[in-house]
């Protein structure tokens, strides 16, 4: 039997040699190429595909999506709908124009994106002529909160559906930051409280509190005192403050003048603001002196005088050789 066994092994290590795969003509021919957004690795396609196509029963209702992108510096948040000739936004709104109520720092964070997402909303439903008639939730406590709740007579509340594109969706995204500014604005976004930061997954229960504490930018606040002033942790210990550390990462805050104390009320200032005038600020116009380095173009009758001053001088130069021979 081990001898059998043996030279059984031994041919099958002979007999496995190894085949290159010869693609055909055939196969190149027949061959489909991805779509170019899909080759980038900019678009999922098996998303879009559910969150544009509308039931038939609908007809030409558009679908609206909630679009959730997120930069380096900035977060972008826009309402858009589908055609067959490409998607048409509604509405946008982008972290930076938060200058403009009162946050002159940190764009990107939790707190930023919550803001932008209740500027997009209130914008939105100013446009539609609904920002009386649906105000969301005004008095922010962390709570799950959903406007199809309320009993309000005539037009529907907004529906629209949340786009992350290719972001990570984990717990404590920044992309649900957005959604949860949207939905207390007043939109009507399907979703649940398993994503936002304090949600238990043993517990099955969100920390509303912990919540609360992201949307206001405590977090960010806890983390400025801890490298300016130095703190104790779960434990006891003493954690040493890193000024320098502080001085680096939080810059743009201690020019602003924002301290880790005035954090809430800065964050609580400016969502009355957006609810007061969500509209787009003009930017003023500067004059700017216009200066042209490129020689200015000649009209006709320049262009012509120009080539008749040239066969003049042209001309004495002949006859002021014949008159030297």
């Amino acid at each position: 039997f081990f001898f059998f066994f043996f030279f059984f092994a031994h041919s099958q290590t002979h007999t496995m040699t190894f085949k290159k795969v010869v693609k055909s003509k055939a196969y190149f021919k027949r061959f489909q190429v991805k779509y170019r957004r899909r080759r980038t690795g900019q678009t999922d396609y098996y998303a879009r595909r559910r969150l544009i196509f509308q039931e038939k029963k609908k007809y030409n209702t558009p679908k609206y999506r909630l679009v959730v992108r997120r930069t380096n510096r900035d977060i972008i948040a826009q309402v858009v709908y589908s055609r067959m000739n490409g998607d048409y936004v509604m509405a946008s709104a982008y972290g930076h124009e938060l200058k403009d109520y009162g946050i002159k720092a940190g764009f990107n964070n939790y707190a930023a994106c919550y803001a932008t997402g209740l500027l997009l909303a209130r914008r939105l439903l100013t446009s539609l002529n609904l920002a009386d008639q649906y105000k969301g939730k005004e008095q922010i406590d962390g709570n799950d909160y959903t406007v199809d709740d309320e009993d309000v007579e005539g037009p529907q509340p907004f529906r629209c559906f949340l786009d992350v594109g290719l972001a990570p969706t984990t717990t404590g995204s920044r992309v649900f930051a957005v959604m949860k500014g949207a939905v207390d604005g007043g939109l009507s976004v399907p979703h649940n409280n398993k994503r936002f930061p304090g949600y238990d997954k043993e517990m099955k229960k969100l920390d509303v509190d912990t919540h609360r504490r992201y949307i206001f930018g405590q977090h960010v606040a806890d983390y400025m005192h801890e490298l300016a002033d130095g703190t104790e942790d779960s434990e006891g210990e003493q954690i040493e403050a890193q000024p320098e550390k502080y001085q680096s990462h939080f810059a743009k805050y201690i020019a602003a003048g924002i301290s880790h104390d005035g954090m809430e009320e800065m964050y609580t200032n400016a969502h009355a603001a957006i609810r007061a005038d969500p509209a787009r600020k003009q930017k003023e116009k500067k004059d700017v002196e216009k200066v042209r380095y490129g020689r200015v173009r000649m009209s006709l009758a320049q262009r012509k005088d120009r080539v008749r001053q040239k066969k003049e001088s042209f001309l004495r130069k002949l006859e002021a050789q014949e008159a030297e021979e």
